[in-house]
């Protein structure tokens, strides 16, 4: 018996490890409920038609993309914890789930110092406050889009089970940290104007923004973390005009022109990507992101598709890419825009 677990236990670990060096991960599908079983397929609603939300003319379609890996998430697993010399507790594929009886369990409670300086985006320590979680508390909604997600010792636990590291990390709020991801699109077109067909697929190109983030150098869609009681819609504007566009420093005509672009283009309908759970390095066991990406897309070619691109916020540069399944990018990212692309009938 005791054989057979550390048997189980070692495969556990040598899935992880080579897990690590390269197979998929998985984001985990948003259910009416808690659900992060390993076997489900990272999917959109099957819902077809404008959807009515509080902050946005959304739409989802039946697109479905390519199934992910069986295994539990596993950026949330890396190692060593992000801008840290944390290591997490090594935590094999089929411990993560709480419902697996583990007493070895010992994880490492880590909460960055930036964090603990209590900035106004940041909630206190557990036992300071009395946060009501699974609830919008205040201006700040601790609900989850996984359903709810249970407790233990006052402190919300991951609904994708463990990470190996306790505390709120890198992350400000205790549970969901909600985030907001632009999908900003146009065709890419030929020097007549006609959209550019590719190669192989013989399919139209699109090209969306993607900007290099400054803290580990890899391609992502701008996107960034919702402020407290603001609209899902603004965040998404804000966090494009001010990583892709560098709102922060123009001068006032500029940004009125920018503004004037932007919003024409956020008041079309939105093809809503994905809402749910994020599968991110950053995440703990008792903290963890859950994002809405939301595709926005420039069709004539004359809205944003004109506005200079200038890097900003946490940009360190950004472009117009095409979108391919050969470009690298940050996280969950390349999901998204596999299923945009299916979306809009382009090339992948």
């Amino acid at each position: 018996m005791i054989h057979s677990l550390l048997r189980r236990d070692w495969i556990g670990r040598i899935r992880l490890a080579l897990t690590l060096f390269g197979l998929p991960y998985t984001v985990c599908t948003p259910r009416p409920s808690i659900s992060c079983s390993y076997s489900h397929n990272f999917r959109t609603s099957q819902t077809l038609g404008p959807i009515s939300t509080s902050f946005c003319n959304l739409y989802t379609t039946g697109v479905q993309t390519m199934s992910s890996s069986s295994a539990p998430h596993v950026k949330s697993r890396y190692p060593q914890y992000p801008g840290s010399k944390i290591n997490r507790f090594l935590v094999p594929d089929d411990k993560v789930g709480w419902s697996q009886n583990w007493p070895q369990y010992k994880p490492l409670s880590y909460t960055d110092p930036l964090v603990e300086k209590k900035p106004v985006w940041a909630d206190p320590e557990i036992g300071s406050f009395s946060p009501k979680f699974n609830t919008v508390d205040g201006a700040v909604d601790r609900t989850s889009f996984e359903g709810s997600y249970k407790m233990e010792k006052q402190k919300p636990l991951n609904p994708c089970g463990r990470t190996g590291v306790t505390g709120r990390g890198l992350l400000g709020r205790w549970g969901p940290n909600h985030a907001a991801d632009p999908i900003v699109t146009r065709w890419k077109v030929d020097a007549k104007g006609g959209k550019t067909l590719h190669s192989v697929s013989k399919r139209p190109v699109l090209q969306f923004v993607s900007i290099k983030r400054k803290d580990c150098g890899e391609w992502a869609i701008p996107g960034g973390m919702v402020d407290a009681g603001e609209q899902v819609s603004i965040t998404l504007q804000r966090e494009f005009s001010e990583e892709a566009l560098n709102s922060l420093v123009i001068t006032p005509a500029e940004k009125a022109k920018i503004r004037d672009r932007i919003s024409k283009l956020f008041k079309s309908p939105g093809f809503q990507v994905y809402k749910g759970y994020v599968d991110d390095p950053r995440n703990t066991d008792n903290a963890w992101i859950e994002t809405v990406a939301v595709n926005f897309h420039d069709d004539s070619g004359n809205s944003v598709s004109e506005l200079l691109l200038q890097a900003g916020d946490d940009a360190g540069e950004v472009q117009w890419v095409d979108v391919d399944s050969s470009f690298p990018l940050y996280a969950s990212h390349s999901h998204f825009l596999e299923l945009v692309a299916k979306e809009r009938k382009a090339h992948w």
